[in-house]
């Protein structure tokens, strides 16, 4: 059992270190650029949504796109992400903003493109 513990504990320690660095960082350079920049295309178009630009009140249903989006983003957005920031620039110091700038622009085709599935 001490074995397969210590098994266990190596390949935890191996995969969550550069490999998932790799895996992460490549899968969403790899839908961004697969998808043309998608997200970042129809950021106003987005934001005219958001605004109530296309709303119909005649339309059936009870959520608006404001609601729905808020909905999807408290599921999404924690304390872990409001406290990981915090300590990433405890931690790292101030040039820690620029790659939560970096992972934020990577990570927006791979949270866009999961949101998309999950709809």
């Amino acid at each position: 059992m001490a074995k397969l513990d210590g098994f266990i504990a190596d390949f935890a320690s191996f995969v969550w270190g550069l490999p998932l660095l790799i895996l992460l960082t490549g899968g969403g350079l790899y839908l961004l650029i697969y998808s043309k920049f998608l997200p970042y295309r129809y950021l106003r178009h987005s934001i005219e949504v958001l605004r109530g630009k296309y709303d119909n009140p005649d339309d059936p249903g009870e959520i608006n796109h404001f609601k729905a989006l808020s909905t999807a983003l408290a599921s999404t957005i924690g304390m872990g992400n409001i406290a990981g920031v915090a300590v990433a620039i405890a931690i790292g110091g101030p040039g820690a903003m620029f790659w939560l700038w970096v992972s934020a622009v990577i990570g927006m085709a791979t949270k866009f493109f999961t949101n998309t599935l999950a709809v």
